[in-house]
């Protein structure tokens, strides 16, 4: 399990990316230099902003993957290894786990110890898997899908290596549904978030001001459960947490 570690490329988020960031060409270029520049503080601002509650998140979706002991399983957009590990940890443990992610310094972050299943790490899109068609049991991706460069072929990827009756699993960031939370967590994602994620990691990149900008411009609950079923999913579930503000979908590829 080796990535090489790449200097941060210094290309971040400005204010005219920002007012829609899903809509600019280069987002893609955008979101892998803003990884590699965070990685180092990654994981600690995830906890801190989180307030400890992503690990019970990473759970929840692990738990709806049915993970059995004779599985493959991809995690997309894996960073630092959170949900890597989680899996790992699950039993029982998969077969084999493929950690899938195109930043550099993100995958060079990532510890695996003693780890009760073999990991494999891969430098490279999710848009542009280097697995072969129906070669995955499940797949899960923990707030990733949100920065794809495009959801519709991400989505249309996570189909292409799944096997007939595997499972996708994806845990991401939402608006919530009630108007009364919605507004406070806007002006939690909106005022503090970014301060605070800045101040910690000591960001240049803009990363913590594109997070609720990414969120708040994202597809809500409905439209992603509808974005599912249209890329081909069947049994598709979405399971609000955090008062609505993550949410956990399934579904499943079916024969």
């Amino acid at each position: 399990m080796t990535a090489t570690q790449t200097p941060p490329n210094r290309a971040g988020w400005d204010e005219a990316a920002l007012a829609d960031p899903h809509a600019q060409r280069d987002k893609a270029a955008r979101v892998q230099a803003m990884f590699d520049a965070i990685a180092p503080t990654y994981e600690r601002v995830n906890r801190v902003v989180s307030l400890g509650m992503d690990a019970r998140w990473r759970s929840a979706a692990i738990r709806l993957a049915e993970i059995r002991a004779t599985d493959v399983v991809a995690d997309l957009c894996c960073g630092t290894g959170d949900m890597i590990r989680a899996l790992a940890a699950h039993k029982p443990a998969p077969r084999l786990i493929l950690g899938v992610d195109f930043a550099a310094n993100m995958l060079a972050r990532g510890l695996y110890g003693d780890l009760q299943a073999p990991v494999q790490l891969i430098r490279a899109d999710a848009l542009r898997l280097p697995l072969a068609d129906e070669s995955m049991d499940a797949l899960t991706c923990a707030f990733g899908v949100r920065n794809f460069q495009s959801l519709e072929r991400g989505l249309a990827e996570m189909r292409r290596v799944l096997r007939p009756g595997g499972r996708a699993v994806i845990l991401e960031f939402a608006l919530p549904e009630n108007p009364l939370v919605r507004w406070g967590y806007r002006r939690y994602c909106e005022a503090v978030l970014p301060r605070l994620g800045t101040w910690i990691s000591r960001d240049r990149s803009g990363a913590y001001r594109y997070l609720p900008k990414s969120i708040a411009t994202f597809e809500r609950r409905s439209a992603m459960v509808d974005r599912l079923r249209r890329g081909g999913f069947s049994d598709v579930v979405a399971r609000p947490m955090n008062l609505g503000g993550v949410v956990v979908y399934r579904a499943v590829l079916r024969p």
